[in-house]
């Protein structure tokens, strides 16, 4: 106690000069407009600094919990998109086996759904493969299709997976006719656009109109009749006056493939036979 009044005494002159300073100010602000403006202006400013500062350092602690909380989020919304691609690839499913139901009546066909794991669009010679082989009873030459129209048709077969030769392949031709019109021609990809092929060798006399519906003929063991293939876009310059050559828009959407159902005909063999014997000379 007795060093702190040594202190007030020994520097009371000091405090009373600060004393009188203070009050010279607060007398010089209360009476002076101008002077008090100032005053407030830059007591303003120093205390929206030290807001500033006091904003970020709060901020910069608080980043941990907002961090967490977006990280929550995230993982919320993933689960989301993980339930939604299960609930889209089940709805395709069973868009799939609703018109496998509807295409029961053909009798001679099953129907095996694949997912698409491996598609190309961009290339001159386009293959798909699926996830679906021998095991599953897939075999070399069975048509694939998915909701909207053909697809390909399956050549190489492994235990568990299946290569398509894509509808996008000019080694592909596709025996197909007008709906409603018995006269039959070949579809085939020219290589131009993934969304378009080219119906050749259509007879001449064969009336058609731009929009009509090309569907599969039916004349093989590969595909059943009536299987949508696409539209008439407008007539195209063929080699040959004698038929008819038509730009097709296709109904399948090639870059978008996701589930395709494989066609398996139960005749296939018993037609095979019956061919090779109708090419083979009987014994006289």
């Amino acid at each position: 106690m007795r060093n702190l009044l040594n202190f007030l005494v020994h520097y009371n002159s000091w405090f009373l000069f600060a004393f009188y300073v203070f009050l010279s100010c607060a007398l010089l602000m209360s009476r002076n407009p101008y002077q008090h403006h100032v005053f407030l202006t830059s007591a303003n400013s120093v205390v929206g600094t030290v807001y500033d500062v006091a904003s970020n350092v709060t901020g910069y602690i608080s980043l941990r919990d907002i961090n967490d909380d977006l990280q929550r989020h995230t993982a919320s919304l993933e689960n989301e998109i993980l339930a939604l691609r299960h609930q889209n690839r089940m709805l395709r499913q069973q868009l799939l086996q609703d018109s496998v139901r509807g295409l029961d009546s053909l009798g001679r066909f099953d129907f095996i759904i694949a997912s698409v794991v491996n598609n190309s669009v961009i290339h001159p010679y386009n293959y798909i493969t699926i996830d679906k082989g021998a095991a599953d009873g897939i075999a070399p030459e069975m048509g694939v299709m998915d909701q909207n129209g053909v697809v390909g048709v399956v050549n190489v077969v492994s235990d568990h997976h299946a290569r398509i030769i894509s509808l996008l392949n000019p080694n592909f031709k596709l025996s197909c006719k007008l709906r409603g019109n018995n006269a039959f021609g070949s579809l085939v990809w020219d290589g131009k656009n993934p969304y378009e092929a080219v119906l050749e060798e259509l007879p001449k006399q064969v009336k058609f109109a731009k929009g009509d519906t090309i569907i599969t003929s039916g004349y093989s063991a590969i595909f059943p009749e009536g299987i949508a293939v696409g539209t008439i876009l407008d007539s195209a310059r063929g080699e040959d006056d004698n038929f008819h050559t038509l730009r097709i828009r296709l109904l399948s959407d090639f870059s978008t493939l996701s589930t395709v159902k494989v066609i398996s005909n139960r005749d296939v063999v018993d037609i095979r036979e019956a061919e090779t014997d109708l090419q083979t000379p009987a014994d006289s």
